[in-house]
C-alpha cells in the first residue's frame, strides 16, 4: 500500500490529518496524554485542548510500587524535545 489514496506521503501527513482531531501522546518522563490537536511545527512543538494527562510515578524500594496522577488542562503547549509518539485516532 503506498498511502497516496489517503493523502499519506511521509509522516507529517498523518498528524496534519489528525487536526481538530483527539490525539495519544506519549512523553519522556513516563507520562501521557490526550488531548484535541490544535497546531504542530516541524520539532514536533504540539498545541491541545481538552486535554487529559496521565504521570506514572514509580517507588522503588524491596517492593516497587507504580502509582498513576492524572490531572486535565484546557489548553496545553507541548514542547517537541518530550515527544516520543503521536497516535492519531483509529480511523475504520
Amino acid at each position: 500500500m503506498d498511502g497516496s489514496s489517503s493523502g499519506i506521503q511521509e509522516p507529517f501527513d498523518l498528524i496534519r490529518l489528525s487536526l481538530s482531531e483527539r490525539v495519544f501522546v506519549k512523553l519522556r518522563g513516563d507520562r501521557e496524554m490526550t488531548g484535541i490537536l490544535h497546531a504542530y511545527d516541524g520539532h514536533m512543538n504540539l498545541i491541545l485542548s481538552d486535554v487529559e494527562e496521565t504521570i506514572m510515578i514509580v517507588n522503588e524500594g524491596e517492593q516497587a510500587t507504580v502509582n498513576v496522577a492524572k490531572r486535565k488542562m484546557d489548553m496545553l503547549f507541548v514542547r517537541g524535545d518530550g515527544v516520543i509518539l503521536v497516535s492519531p485516532p483509529s480511523r475504520t
